[in-house]
């Protein structure tokens, strides 16, 4: 039995502090993200949020605020409740939902808390959870993996996209 001194490190993927971040499940090709390794919880911006009693939630991500707001509305399994302490310092309950991203041509499933990010640089937060064993920091660089394009059509009239237990289950 080899040595674990003896193996390979695993190879990870450079990004830089801000990142543009595709969320395919969801129809989002890219969203301004802050990697914050401080941060344990990935999160992303909300306008609207229906929390239903069947487990699931429908909301209104936030792409862009300005120039022009850009959002796209979905529906998702709830998967927990977590207990988050925001720079504020007050804890805060926030819902918790799961989904594809795609960051450096790499795609993973990660959990996001749905909450306001409104006045924040980046409408979605990657935290080390959604990083660990796949990527490393470089805080002195931005966009390694492109900046988030403007687009000129808006998301803003789509019918809500559905991520449902039977797609997670066959692996989408």
């Amino acid at each position: 039995m080899p040595d674990a001194a003896d193996s390979d490190p695993p190879v990870l993927t450079t990004v830089g502090w801000r990142e543009g971040v595709r969320l395919p499940d969801w129809g989002v090709r890219r969203i301004k993200a802050k990697i914050d390794t401080g941060a344990r919880t990935s999160a992303i911006h909300v306008g609207e949020l229906e929390l239903r009693d069947d487990d699931t939630a429908r909301f209104e991500v936030v792409i862009h605020e300005k120039p022009q707001r850009e959002t796209v509305w979905v529906e998702a399994d709830l998967v927990r409740e977590a207990v988050v302490k925001p720079s504020s310092g007050q804890r805060q309950r926030r819902p918790v939902v799961r989904t594809t991203m795609q960051l450096g041509g790499i795609r993973t499933q990660i959990e996001l808390t749905l909450v306001c990010r409104k006045g924040m640089l980046c409408r979605m937060l990657v935290g080390r959870t959604a990083l660990a064993g796949t990527y490393v920091v470089d805080p002195s660089k931005t966009y390694l993996h492109g900046r988030p394009k403007k687009r000129k059509a808006s998301l803003q009239n789509q019918p809500p996209r559905r991520q449902d237990r039977r797609a997670k289950q066959q692996g989408g």
